[in-house]
């Protein structure tokens, strides 16, 4: 199995998702630990301009996105599966739900005053001021990733009392009876709000919801081993990228060897320019060189993602 490189942080509630599916796929990784904001130039040589977190990296074919980073895992170590047939489809739109409308309660009950203490209290005053504007520019003019406080708030009842119900119910997993990609979407989003100390008191109502979280959590990490920036990018120079199936679907207005750019259509829209290998309803592949990184393939989930001709 080629090696799993994981660019990361350690505060990164996407990141735990894909560090909880590594232990629970037994996966051996490594981790490069990177800045939670820019700049992130080691990540930019391998990525563009692509700037969320976490990025996985197999030699010189960079995943970007965890609806994709979990394919790839899932691919590689099939056992568990986290498509089970009987639960495929909904455990797909739930995990999707999870990462995105649930996230962003989460994001906004987690930020106001009370929790932004708990969050970021161990920063210098400068240092905050700096995730701040970093955070205002990923949300961009139409301020994604926040919504009302009251709003926040009742979705997140709402949602982890039917979850609290459907566990006592014995339902083992978040979308039927067996372990699947929600169960790790809907993971992170627990995770998050359990670190901000006085408002994970929210939780408490719920005690099946935190059995549930108990048990995902036992999966741990997995095992990792953490490498500098500067060695994911040699691997990347000296690899080739993977060959891709498939190409550029018929009828989707483009062809292999076009110039495009990939942008996520919600927050953090910077657009990631390159040369079209790949293009079908699930994935959109791009070929990009870079000085430091070489020749890279960076991989897009086609779901969430406007591509477009450069220029």
């Amino acid at each position: 199995m080629a090696d799993l490189i994981l660019h990361q942080y350690a505060t990164s509630p996407f990141s735990e998702k894909i560090r909880l599916l590594m232990g629970a796929k037994g996966l051996g990784w490594q981790a490069v630990e990177i800045p939670p904001i820019l700049p992130k130039p080691d990540v930019v040589a391998l990525t563009g301009s692509y700037r969320r977190t976490p990025v996985l990296q197999v030699g010189a074919d960079i995943y970007c996105d965890t609806a994709l980073i979990c394919e790839v895992a899932d691919a590689m170590a099939p056992d568990p599966a986290l498509y089970p047939a009987a639960q495929a489809a909904s455990a797909r739109v739930m995990a999707h739900w999870f990462d995105t409308a649930l996230f962003t309660a989460a994001v906004t009950y987690l930020f106001q005053p009370a929790g932004a203490q708990s969050m970021l209290g161990h920063l210098a005053p400068a240092q905050i001021q700096a995730f701040a504007a970093d955070r205002k520019a990923m949300r961009g003019e139409g301020n994604a990733l926040r919504m009302p406080l009251p709003e926040a708030i009742a979705l997140l009842h709402d949602t982890f009392g039917r979850l609290d119900q459907q566990f006592r119910a014995g339902v083992a997993h978040v979308s039927g009876p067996a372990l699947s990609v929600a169960d790790f979407s809907l993971y992170h989003n627990v995770w998050f709000i359990r670190r901000a100390s006085e408002l994970a008191r929210l939780l408490d109502a719920y005690p099946a919801l935190q059995a549930w979280h108990a048990r995902m959590q036992a999966f741990g990490h997995g095992k990792v081993h953490v490498i500098g920036s500067e060695v994911a990018l040699a691997v990347a120079h000296r690899a080739d990228p993977a060959a891709q199936s498939g190409g550029v679907a018929p009828g989707s207005g483009f062809e292999a060897g076009d110039a495009v750019t990939v942008t996520p259509t919600d927050y953090a829209r910077d657009p990631v320019a390159g040369v079209l290998v790949a293009l079908d309803a699930r994935r959109a592949v791009l070929r990009r060189q870079d000085p430091r990184a070489g020749a890279v393939n960076v991989h897009f989930p086609r779901q969430g993602y406007e591509v477009r001709r450069a220029g």
